[in-house]
């Protein structure tokens, strides 16, 4: 493979710094370090200061973080997605964005190839690679870890001492861990069996249910097109306003989440989750279309959910069927304007409840209380056509003994 120049999507981890400094040297070529700031605690002048001192031709770092927000979280919770019933997306609505922006820097820099850290075993592999493929199918894609020998941790190592690249020297975090403004998540380690539970001090943006707060704190989340848009009747900017309800669902204990879920490469993995904003949104969001979403419309909406979430979970963000899927949701927002009052109370986002102008709920139908524009006889027929084809199938049966 006749490589220029490679734009490497760089952590300033073991694994990126080993691949940076092995990739200047299999390819005899200029290698930028790519670094995507995407809401994930780090020091970026070290990052820096490492990439360069690695052999980076040039370091750089994009805030993405209210792109982040704005084009992957909202439009992902304005369909509720949910990837089998409990994983809210968190890694797999970065990776299309870090990708994303590593082909509009090779495209700016002049760059003939894109490589990236993520193993053979994973599913960011796929994500990152159908990200480059989607966005420009004409860069050279480089997955070291596909090709190389350095298949350890010891053997990186090794590798980086060879080469004078730092080695932390601070006890291991025994967990892979992936870090961004929509979640944590933690693999490896004791979770490799999914018998065990996960140490308390293993946490970092929720604390423990039993250590929140007892006394519940109530907040009110207004929407508008689906998107919230103010927090306590305080309008705010949408990376604004996530961040702060990432703060109030982590203080609460929301959001954590301990799955065993299914690898689109084929394998099941371990996994424990912290998704406290998302967790409050989503809730608020929902329960919102409640009122605001004509029935018939809902249950063709959540009947494609599972298909949306398993599009972005296995890499298909940039695919046409995903645009497709995101027309629709989005086309149902348009009446999701209201206000949600939730109460999050040790662990537990509660809806209790909800206003819109636009809301189809009736209280003149729905009474128990005398009422003038709903008669009742008209059931009557309503039950008995619902129950024809059970009467007709229950005389068959009869017949038939």
């Amino acid at each position: 493979m006749s490589v220029n120049k490679i734009v490497l999507a760089y952590s300033g981890g073991l694994d990126t710094s080993v691949i940076l400094k092995w990739l200047a040297e299999e390819y005899k070529c200029s290698v930028i370090a790519y670094s995507a700031d995407i809401g994930q605690e780090e020091n970026w002048e070290a990052v820096k200061k490492k990439g360069l001192a690695t052999g980076a031709e040039k370091v750089i770092v994009s805030d993405l973080k209210k792109e982040f927000v704005e084009e992957y979280i909202f439009p992902a919770f304005r369909a509720n997605a949910i990837y089998e019933g409990s994983y809210l997306l968190g890694t797999s609505l970065a990776r299309p964005l870090i990708a994303k922006e590593q082909v509009r820097i090779a495209q700016a820099e002049g760059a003939d190839a894109v490589s990236h850290g993520a193993t053979g075993k994973g599913n960011d592999q796929v994500r990152f690679e159908l990200g480059y493929i989607g966005l420009a199918p004409n860069l050279q894609i480089i997955a070291p870890w596909r090709t190389w020998n350095l298949n350890s941790r010891q053997k990186l190592v090794e590798f980086a001492q060879e080469h004078n690249i730092p080695v932390p020297v601070t006890k291991k975090n025994p967990y892979s861990c992936d870090e961004n403004l929509l979640h944590i998540s933690y693999e490896g380690g004791i979770l490799e069996d999914p018998w065990n539970e996960p140490d308390e001090d293993m946490f970092k943006f929720t604390v423990s249910p039993e250590k929140a707060p007892d006394v519940a704190t109530y907040l009110e989340i207004e929407f508008a097109g689906g998107d919230p848009v103010a927090l306590d009747g305080v309008k705010m900017s949408p990376l604004a306003l996530f961040t702060r309800l990432n703060q109030l669902g982590g203080a609460n204990g929301i959001g954590r989440l301990n799955l065993v879920e299914n690898r689109f490469v084929g394998m099941k993995s371990h996994g424990v989750y912290e998704t406290p904003g998302g967790t409050v949104l989503r809730t608020a969001h929902r329960d919102l279309e409640t009122i605001c979403l004509d029935r018939e419309v809902m249950r063709i909406r959540d009947s494609l959910i599972p298909q949306y979430a398993e599009l972005i979970y296995n890499g298909f963000w940039f695919s046409p069927e995903r645009e497709l899927l995101q027309g629709t949701m989005d086309a149902c927002q348009k009446t999701v304007n209201g206000t949600v009052r939730l109460k999050l109370y040790k662990g537990n986002c509660i809806p209790v409840g909800r206003k819109s102008d636009q809301s189809l709920y009736q209280e003149s139908f729905a009474t128990f209380e005398e009422d003038h524009v709903y008669d009742q006889g008209d059931a009557t027929g309503f039950i008995r056509l619902n129950g024809l084809r059970l009467k007709i199938n229950a005389l068959q049966n009869r017949f038939k003994k």
